[in-house]
């Protein structure tokens, strides 16, 4: 009896490996700032061969939303499945854990259902890594733990040793926890190093390397992989600069405010203000930057668009070497847009088409649709349902997401009617303009977006304040607020409702 005991449970433990080994690896990319201007989404201008490779062997998602336009309330709303609202989490400064200690995140998840879970670079916001969630969090040693901010060559080199010099006389200590200093130079530079001497380059290399040791192990694996360019500043091999024409590059169409909109649903656009060469940067409100000083951005945010790219085809590659594309699930995904230059404004950080929508590419084996695009309204915080299906896994039910798995198989089927996404306007900017904090509440339908703003206090919604509503069949660049238009009357009255519901 003892015997045939030893060989059940031996059976029952070879079919538990078999079920993990079945399992689809996940690649996870997030990457900071990225707009869906890439060569698979129709633009002919940017550079991205290894971006669009991954999206014929995949599904592209032209209308997905993050739910709001900023760094963490995007990720930890799409790591956790909950709205922002749910959790809390509205701006830079709130680590969710002190809202929600007990959340169990996506790569908790997976974590609890037998896959090796690994994180690097950005995935959470980078000030509040989430040490919970992965079975290993690693970061490329000689960078600071916020290595956006990383330069190589003159004259940002003088900047920062200058900088330094004045913080050292003033005793401000700015190192960080590895005891590097995090100071901020000019907005560009074309650098002359390898890939590998900006975090990007050197973090990939770091995955690769990882790669090989998950694929001698027999549990599934979770990767993350979170890119940090193409966010501020533009730093990037002068490889990549070299790709482009900065005299060719096209400006934005809509310098302007939209017409009738609020005056203070742009504000949002403090960031660029603070590297040492854009001090001046205009207001929304002001006139815009001259098209030479609009062009010299633009190729900054194409290069370290193209730098990306060059890294996502280098662990492609490694994908392919070590024969783990097979069974390995890739999701590609911007945690916002970004303004180059639309509605007067550069940065992220309103309710706005330009910022809310984001590149979603979903690649891999159990994706059917492959090379194929999907115009069905999906949002950021889908992927965490959408990814325990795909991967065989129980949807945990309070998730506030639905799973697009069956878009990956018919792209063209019906779908749900409507995206949501919020800002709090003000919350960022208050010591450059005194803004009084505003949450707007924006839907996303497949003809209109409408927003309403309240008064905001300390995570209490006031009083109404103003509304907006464009068509985006006939002005797709949001140029022209017509909620005030009588003939749509009923459209503003369906969608308020509708806001009411989720929100």
């Amino acid at each position: 009896m003892k015997k045939i005991g030893v060989i059940v449970l031996l059976l029952l433990s070879v079919s538990t490996m078999a079920q993990q080994n079945a399992r689809p690896n996940i690649v996870f990319i997030p990457v900071d700032d990225l707009r869906p201007i890439l060569g698979c989404y129709g633009n002919t201008n940017i550079k991205t061969p290894n971006i669009d490779r991954l999206a014929k062997k995949g599904i592209v998602f032209n209308k997905a939303y993050c739910q709001q336009a900023v760094c963490n309330p995007s990720r930890v709303s799409l790591l956790t499945g909950l709205r922002p609202d749910s959790l809390k989490v509205w701006d830079l400064y709130t680590d969710f854990r002190t809202k929600l200690p007990d959340a169990i995140t996506l790569p908790t998840y997976f974590k609890n259902n037998g896959y090796t879970t690994i994180g690097i670079g950005k995935v959470f916001h980078n000030i509040f890594p989430d040490a919970a969630s992965w079975s290993e969090e690693m970061h490329v040693q000689g960078f600071p733990f916020d290595p956006d901010a990383v330069y190589t060559d003159e004259p940002n080199l003088s900047l920062i040793a200058k900088k330094k010099e004045n913080l050292i006389a003033k005793n401000q200590d700015r190192r960080d926890q590895y005891g590097i200093w995090y100071i901020k130079a000019n907005a560009t530079e074309i650098g002359t190093g390898t890939d590998d001497s900006y975090y990007d380059g050197a973090q990939t290399t770091m995955a690769i390397e990882k790669l090989k040791k998950l694929k001698q192990q027999s549990a599934p694996f979770f990767l993350s992989i979170g890119y940090y360019k193409p966010h501020l500043p533009f730093t990037a091999p002068k490889k990549y600069w070299d790709l482009y024409n900065e005299n060719e590059l096209p400006v934005a169409p809509n310098p302007f405010p939209p017409k009738n909109a609020p005056d203070f649903a742009l504000f949002g656009d403090t960031e660029l203000r603070n590297y040492d060469d854009q001090h001046d940067l205009p207001k929304p409100s002001e006139n815009p930057l001259s098209v030479a000083k609009q062009q010299q951005l633009i190729h900054g945010y194409y290069a370290s668009v193209s730098y990306v790219d060059a890294q996502i085809g280098r662990l492609l590659d490694a994908l392919d070497t070590l024969d783990l594309s097979n069974n390995t699930i890739i999701v590609l995904w911007g945690d916002h847009g970004w303004k180059l230059g639309e509605h007067n404004s550069w940065a992220k950080q309103t309710n706005y088409e330009i910022d809310t929508r984001v590149p979603l590419i979903v690649s891999g084996k159990i994706v059917k649709a492959k090379n194929q695009q999907s115009n069905a309204l999906v949002e950021l915080v889908d992927i965490y349902p959408s990814l325990c299906e795909m991967a065989g896994l129980p949807i945990p039910n309070y998730l506030q997401g639905r799973s697009f798995y069956p878009l990956t198989k018919d792209p063209n089927i019906e779908w749900k009617n409507a995206a949501y996404s919020q800002f709090l306007m003000g919350h960022f900017m208050k010591k450059d303009i005194g803004l009084d904090d505003k949450m707007g509440y924006a839907i996303r339908t497949q003809q209109f977006r409408y927003v309403e703003w309240y008064a905001w206090k300390e995570g209490v919604r006031g009083a109404f304040l103003a509304r907006e509503l464009y068509n985006e069949m006939t002005d797709p660049n949001e140029n022209n607020n017509i909620v005030s238009d009588t003939q749509y009357e009923s459209v503003v009255k369906k969608l308020s409702a509708a806001l009411k519901l989720t929100y």
